[in-house]
């Protein structure tokens, strides 16, 4: 597994934005392994910690990983490793309840890459953005800044493992 900083800015659309046509589409699948599992059970099971992810890419070809991450905010540590097609369907059963699938649109601007989520079992849209550094300003794309209804990147209640168990923040 490699790890790395993940810094990452997080905002909650409106409505999906044009995008633009130079876009990735990706499909993705994503399941959370149950957090309240004790030690013996983690230790039975290899590495139910984080999630398991499927990216089916636009040309069809499909990737397999397993991520955990770890703190809150704006920086957080990120740990991910490519994992077989056998290994995600082993695991996949693990993260039953709690599953999410979503079509992801990534816009390359500004040196950047604009990350657009549509979820599809939640009448949700998210726009996010990596960033080199913790101070690195942005300008908002002009194709999302008036969609922008709020940034959530230090509310733990959106992130991707919360929406999943309790659903969209009231």
């Amino acid at each position: 597994m490699s790890g790395a900083l993940e810094i990452e800015r997080v905002f909650v659309l409106r409505a999906m934005p044009q995008i633009p046509a130079h876009a990735e589409v990706w499909k993705i699948e994503q399941g959370y392994f149950d957090r309240s599992m004790t030690e013996a059970q983690l230790a039975e099971r290899a590495y139910p910690e984080g999630r398991v992810r499927c990216v089916m890419h636009g040309d069809g070809t499909r990737a397999y990983f397993h991520t955990v991450k770890q703190g809150a905010g704006l920086v957080r540590q990120e740990t991910e490793r490519t994992i077989s097609a056998e290994e995600f369907d082993a695991l996949w059963p693990l993260t039953a309840g709690r599953q999410l699938s979503k079509t992801r649109s990534r816009v390359h601007e500004q040196g950047l890459v604009w990350e657009i989520d549509e979820f599809h079992s939640l009448p949700l849209v998210m726009a996010e953005v990596e960033l080199p550094s913790a101070t690195h300003a942005i300008t908002m794309p002009s194709w999302i800044a008036p969609l922008v209804v709020r940034e959530v990147t230090t509310d733990a209640r959106w992130r991707n493992s919360a929406l999943v168990v309790h659903g969209l923040p009231s």
